[in-house]
């Protein structure tokens, strides 16, 4: 997403809850965080699922696939369901695919949701793609339409990977990649859903996508300007890639205006290169040899949304980070930096979600309304050690912020913008990329963050 102070799915959203808010008969209440009773704890506000294994896979109902096991259990596409047309609406191009599908069992909620974000790790090679459906009920005890989370493939050769717009019910919203109760104030929240996932190939052949991981992240934050920051407790600092997004202004401008915008997948590229990943000469053959750091160009294609017209959908970026061989990637929430801090120890970096005033981070120079940094560790002092794409050069990446006010922003899910409109903030949001067979170290900090 650009730096640039300009409405965003999220800015749009915000704008939505905060009118529903103003037409209510009384101020919004933040929601009560629900405690532990045996810790005395507050619970976690977010509840994630995955299906990864080969009995996960064959637990589902199947229509045209066929779990696949191994070393890293699947699912493909068996003896075709049928065929169907599909007309891109990027292309205006028409085509019949063989299809196949899987659903999930219902899946309830541990925490009844307001947003919901799906994430997948798949392989799609050329002449297959997939979609990715979701579909709920509600805490009155209706259903959701079925809704498109997303349509995706690795390359872009046979469909242009898209988000839907226009998807709602009156009652909640797809914007882009998020699902969202319309009216959170209302006290609706979603209790359970479940996934379709939908392969295709073209006819006649043998071709199919393999999908590794389909999973959700559901979530409840309540309405917070402000979050306290925690207490630090480690100094530690990971060796991770850096890449400026800057020194690629004006390249490729189909993609997001060029590198103006490119924090996404310029975050995606520095953790995945962190863990081993590296693209082939082939691979970055269509990139201009003159251009610096030719894998963030690459990045950015393989992450456009042609729908958002933009490299910052959130699933869009981990399902890249898994196209490279031994990683997995998952959208989630963490409920502080003692979460990264979990993470870091145990050798994983993460990207983080935030936007803000200029005034609100010292040291940054810029201000946002949305903007992926990577996060690679702490100081003695507990201050963050980030990996800022927004920066001159790539010798200018690595950033120190201070703790509090890094924290704030990247938690709260209000806050005011340069105009003094109240618009949204991402409670958390991040992507994290790690092992597909992740150490014993590793499985543990990322199950005490909540992620398995």
């Amino acid at each position: 997403m650009s730096r640039a102070e300009q409405p965003s799915r999220r800015t749009v959203l915000a704008a939505a809850v905060a009118a529903a808010v103003a037409g209510s008969a009384g101020p919004a209440v933040a929601a009560t965080v629900p405690t532990d009773a045996a810790e005395g704890a507050p619970a976690r506000l977010v509840d994630n699922r995955a299906w990864t294994t080969y009995r996960e896979w064959r637990g589902g109902a199947a229509e045209g696939t066929r779990a696949v096991a191994g070393v890293r259990p699947g699912l493909v596409i068996g003896t075709a369901a049928g065929t169907s047309d599909y007309t891109d609406p990027h292309t205006g191009t028409t085509a019949a695919w063989e299809y196949g599908t899987w659903t999930s069992p219902v899946h309830q909620l541990t925490v009844p949701a307001t947003e919901v974000i799906a994430s997948w790790n798949a392989r799609t090679p050329a002449g297959t793609w997939l979609q990715v459906e979701l579909q709920g009920t509600y805490s009155d005890g209706t259903d959701t339409p079925w809704y498109v989370m997303g349509r995706w493939a690795s390359g872009d050769q046979d469909i242009r990977r898209t988000s839907v717009d226009d998807q709602t019910d009156g009652k909640s919203t797809i914007w882009t990649d998020t699902f969202a109760i319309d009216d959170s104030a209302s006290g609706l929240r979603l209790v359970s859903y479940r996934l379709r996932l939908t392969l295709y190939r073209k006819p006649g052949t043998e071709l199919t996508p393999k999908v590794w991981r389909l999973g959700a992240m559901g979530s409840d934050i309540p309405d917070r300007f402000t979050v306290p920051a925690s207490t630090p407790g480690l100094a530690k600092e990971l060796i991770v890639p850096r890449y400026s997004q800057e020194i690629h202004a004006g390249q490729y401008p189909q993609y997001d205006n060029g590198g103006e915008a490119w924090c996404s997948p310029t975050s995606s590229q520095m953790i995945i290169e962190y863990w081993g990943g590296r693209l082939t000469s082939e691979q970055l053959a269509w990139v201009d040899p003159s251009y610096t750091d030719p894998q963030v160009c690459h990045a950015a294609r393989s992450t456009y949304d042609y729908q958002y017209a933009g490299c910052g959908n959130w699933p869009f970026n981990a399902a890249y980070a898994a196209t490279f061989k031994g990683l997995q990637g998952v959208v989630t929430r963490l409920g502080s930096l003692t979460d990264l801090e979990t993470l870091i120890a145990a050798g994983i970096p993460a990207i983080t979600s935030q936007s803000f005033l200029k005034t609100e981070l010292t040291g940054a120079g810029y201000g946002t309304s949305g903007h992926l940094m990577t996060v690679i560790g702490f100081t003695a002092d507990g201050d963050v050690i980030a990996n800022d794409p927004a920066s001159p050069g790539d010798e200018a990446v690595r950033r120190v912020y201070k703790r509090s006010e890094w924290e704030n922003i990247w938690l709260r899910t209000k806050r005011y913008n340069a105009s003094g409109k109240i618009v949204s903030g991402t409670g958390g949001v991040c992507y994290l990329y790690f092992p597909a067979h992740p150490t014993p170290r590793q499985r543990k900090a990322l199950e005490a963050v909540g992620v398995c």
